[in-house]
């Protein structure tokens, strides 16, 4: 009499080796993601002036004068509250004569 065995899973050491395959590329990984965050957040920043950019000259062509503020920008409709600053968190101004610029927030030291 014959009793075949069922050979079908995976053994301990199998799983274990898997587990640390997947540990070493996960702790390659996550330092390169993290050195070119702020990459991402300046170049996502240069894109956001960019388009605000765009919503002073429209509101320009509109008004015929461009706005005081970022804040004329979201009164009148070209931008919503939430779009006043940077993902990063940089403030975003308009200067006088309608040229938009990004600038580190100022943090208060007490």
């Amino acid at each position: 009499m014959k009793i075949f065995k069922n050979n079908n899973g995976f053994t301990l050491i199998e799983m274990m080796i898997v587990l640390l395959v997947i540990s070493v590329l996960l702790i390659i990984t996550i330092p390169n993601i993290t050195k070119h965050n702020s990459k991402i957040n300046s170049k996502g920043c240069e894109a956001f002036v960019k388009m605000v950019q765009a919503q002073v000259q429209a509101y320009e062509i509109e008004k015929k004068e461009p706005p005081a503020d970022i804040q004329a920008l979201v009164k009148e409709g070209y931008l919503t509250e939430g779009e006043t600053s940077c993902p990063n968190g940089d403030l975003v101004r308009i200067s006088a004569e309608g040229e938009v610029t990004s600038a580190k927030k100022e943090t208060k030291s007490e």
